[in-house]
């Protein structure tokens, strides 16, 4: 039998948008919490691949009606997630302050680029921007070249949805022994710099001198990618001396194994692995280390997930290439549904609004004019008869 998940019985109301706040809503959800999307007029409140498990229903909270209707499924709820700039929440009625005097054991999570206060707190962002106002983009990269962007995974996912996740599970862990709730400030820059407090202090010392010259960033030889005589790329990771031996003796080299910490010994040592990784392909090379113990695999591209054993076995029951994680003992390992009908006038109904009061909310919510939430953005379509390539 399929044991319950971690958090049923919780009940999540959602009102952010985009990645980091509806990230955070769906790790909860897979964790066995009721999440109720709110969005607005025309606009869901979240993308599909953030969806699963969740009820969307809409609330023009411009509205007197959208605004009773939120506090009154506020009174039942365990958390609540926003990602308004400061000061919006509190403005359409959806402040910590109002919400929590509603219901003193709501936890209430704002998550915000730069924080609820300071000189920048109201400054518009995104990920990359986080990530250089925390040191994490000046650290990412080559010497010789413009800092690396990783993706949005650091500052949205991780330094964003995941410290608000650990937030609200603390707030909830707490509130079972007092039975009040907590206002958590999840900032993205706070997770990036608690992060990148290892790299931080390595900064300027032998392990890590600058950017693209340290012992994890790519500058090491022994901890970077290689291009393969196909055009994929090998993995290396041999750090410790039990790893690098089975990494150097897995390259066909017999020679003896060279001080390969010493940073004088790294232009050599690169140019020699990528002689040698340039004359196989990546399958030649991965059969080689399959196995192995030497810590070095092939870089696969997202298309290439699900033909990797392991990365397979772990996929086993999800219809994506998005597991459940973490896993809990006696679940059926299968993710949630993603659901994007509108459940607006089911929801309230269930929770004993009267059928007039819903009325009126689904009348403010057609007249409502909002975007709608598009992901990725729209490309402009290209004139017809135009010249310009795709690629």
């Amino acid at each position: 039998m399929t044991a319950n998940r971690p958090l049923a019985g919780i009940r999540v109301i959602d009102l952010s948008r985009l990645a980091p706040g509806p990230y955070a809503t769906m790790l909860l959800a897979d964790m066995g919490a009721e999440v109720i999307t709110v969005g607005a007029g025309g606009d869901p409140g979240v993308t599909p691949v953030v969806a699963r498990g969740k009820t969307l229903i809409r609330l023009d909270l411009k509205s007197s009606e959208g605004r009773e209707a939120l506090h009154h499924l506020v009174q039942s709820a365990d958390v609540l997630v926003e990602g308004f700039r400061p000061g919006v929440a509190a403005r359409i009625g959806a402040g910590s302050d109002e919400l929590c005097a509603l219901n003193p054991r709501l936890v209430y999570c704002s998550l915000t680029g730069y924080g609820q206060d300071g000189p920048r707190a109201q400054e518009a962002g995104h990920d990359i921007n986080y990530l250089a106002s925390a040191g994490v983009l000046g650290a990412m990269g080559p010497h010789d070249a413009p800092p690396t962007v990783p993706l949005n995974l650091v500052a949205d996912f991780g330094g964003g949805s995941l410290f608000a996740v650990v937030g609200i599970l603390a707030a909830l862990t707490e509130r079972a022994r007092t039975g009040k709730g907590r206002v958590i400030d999840a900032a993205m820059v706070d997770g990036c710099l608690s992060m990148m407090g290892m790299h931080s202090e390595m900064w300027g010392t032998d392990y890590m001198p600058s950017r693209g010259r340290g012992l994890l960033d790519g500058g090491a030889p022994f901890y970077r990618c290689y291009e393969t005589a196909d055009g994929g790329y090998m993995a290396v990771g041999a750090l410790e001396p039990a790893f690098f031996k089975n990494f150097w003796t897995g390259l066909g080299f017999d020679d003896p194994i060279p001080n390969y910490m010493d940073p004088d010994l790294w232009p050599a040592l690169e140019a020699r692995f990528a002689q040698a990784f340039a004359s196989r392909s990546r399958a030649e090379w991965n059969a080689v280390f399959e196995g192995a113990d030497a810590c070095v695999n092939p870089v696969l591209a997202p298309s290439e997930v699900r033909n990797d054993a392991q990365m397979a076995h772990r996929l086993t029951g999800a219809p994506t290439t998005v597991p459940l994680a973490p896993r809990f003992d006696g679940d059926d390992h299968s993710p949630p549904p993603v659901d994007m009908t509108d459940r607006t006038e089911a929801v309230l109904a269930a929770s004993g609004l009267s059928p007039d009061t819903v009325a009126a909310v689904l009348k403010t919510n057609g007249a409502a004019k909002t975007r709608s939430l598009q992901w990725p953005p729209r490309r402009p379509k290209k004139p017809t008869g135009s010249n310009e390539s795709n690629e």
